[in-house]
């Protein structure tokens, strides 16, 4: 199944991620939050441990690549410097948990997700929107 993400931080202008389709496992058309969250997590887990830790003794960045990273706001070789392998399970007991505690937000299209056990009504044009929410510090 196809979906279509975007990621946002408070207070900042431009998204992290732009409208990317990631491949997730088939959910249903109505799968609730917690389905979703946990078939996006196994995504990235799936990708991020599929990337293997490289060695090189002189990276460099093409023309193109630096180009094709500007749009995100961060240019970076994309290595991963370590060899341990994420943890699926830990990684969605982590990303629900982080949910319930208010770290991030989730919206479909215009409507805010508020609960891990709501239905969310998918269409092949729904947008996922992940909103990373910062704490204000400081004193009264």
């Amino acid at each position: 199944m196809k979906i279509t993400v975007k990621a946002k931080q408070a207070g900042r202008k431009h998204a992290l991620i732009e409208n990317k389709t990631i491949e997730i496992d088939d959910i249903g058309t109505n799968p609730t939050l917690s389905e979703l969250l946990k078939a996006v997590v196994k995504q990235q887990v799936e990708e991020y441990n599929s990337k293997t830790a490289e060695k090189t003794l002189l990276p460099f960045l093409s023309k193109e690549e630096i180009d094709s990273q500007v749009s995100s706001g961060k240019v970076g070789f994309g290595t991963i410097y370590s060899e341990n392998k994420a943890d699926l399970e830990k990684a969605q007991e982590t990303a629900l948990q982080a949910f319930e505690d208010g770290m991030f937000a989730v919206f479909a299209d215009e409507t805010e997700i508020s609960k891990l056990d709501e239905t969310i009504n998918f269409t092949d044009e729904t947008i996922i929107t992940f909103i990373r929410l910062t704490f204000l510090a400081g004193n009264y």
